[in-house]
């Protein structure tokens, strides 16, 4: 991406283009672009107009809502315009939460032989899943009759490719705990490169999928003992961040939970969700 200076672009987008392009995105996506993201978009988009050989913003954006572009181009335009920012471990009181009571309570029914599902519900680059999935395997080390799987979403396939790698930077993982680091990561043996991956036996037990949280239905099979949505719905406005909130809750199991990131709330919503913690939930 060039420098977020409009001076140094190729090409410029008017204000035309960027009302039909943040329409878009609103409508499609739930994500309020205000006019101050223009500089952004127009520089997310450049090097996506030179390489379809266009001659400007308006006829990349009449070719992303032809037929033609359609099939493949607003994908790909999606991938470059969303925000991925995630980490391990991030918001930690949440998984001290998830050991200290919601596993523990889990492991105390009655059902042997039980597979606890849980769905990181725009997992972006995949930290979030793998950092819950290091947490299940250590606290199910004491509980063998319990197995789990994790269901990871987001809407950009750039992103969930890189997800499903696995791969990262070492400096990624520096908050990871030393014993956590040895168990669960390998280094790559590329001393320039100096990258980790997560261990066969984490990767094996999340399955990524593409999800559009405007979708009006969310073909998701399986209901789930626990939802994570966190640091998601604060780029969509009140009513979709409630309607957001509804779809997936409808795949929660009765008293399943809910885990919202820090900065958001559900205060005020029509949501069938009981407050038991800031920012955890569960079902009504």
């Amino acid at each position: 991406m060039e420098p977020i200076n409009s001076g140094v672009f190729k090409y410029k987008m008017t204000d035309d283009d960027f009302n039909r392009l943040s329409s878009f995105v609103y409508e499609e996506l739930g994500i309020k672009m205000p006019y101050p993201k223009k500089i952004m978009l127009q520089g997310r988009l450049q090097k996506r107009v030179s390489d379809l050989k266009l001659k400007s913003f308006k006829e990349y954006i009449d070719f992303v809502f032809s037929k033609e572009g359609q099939a493949d181009e607003i994908i790909k335009m999606i991938d470059l315009i969303t925000t991925n920012k995630t980490d391990f471990f991030r918001e930690p009181t949440h998984f001290d939460y998830l050991t200290s009571t919601v596993l523990p309570e889990i492991c105390s029914s009655r059902n042997s032989r039980r597979t606890i599902r849980i769905w990181s519900a725009g997992c972006s680059s995949g930290e979030e899943p793998y950092t819950i999935a290091i947490v299940m395997k250590e606290f199910l080390q004491n509980h063998p009759d319990y197995d789990f799987e994790i269901y990871a979403t987001d809407i950009s396939l750039r992103i969930l490719q890189k997800a499903a790698t696995a791969v990262y930077p070492i400096d990624r993982i520096e908050i990871v705990p030393q014993t956590l680091k040895k168990k669960y990561f390998l280094k790559s043996k590329d001393a320039v490169t100096r990258t980790v991956r997560l261990v066969p036996e984490i990767r094996s037990k999340i399955h990524f999928q593409r999800l559009n949280f405007m979708d009006s239905y969310y073909a998701v099979e399986k209901e789930f003992d626990i939802v994570f949505c966190r640091n998601v719905l604060i780029y969509f406005d009140r009513q979709t961040q409630q309607d957001v909130i509804c779809k997936l809750a409808s795949k929660l199991k009765p008293d399943g939970y809910f885990f919202l990131g820090h900065s958001e709330s559900i205060t005020n919503m029509k949501v069938p969700l009981r407050q038991i913690k800031p920012t955890i939930f569960r079902k009504i």
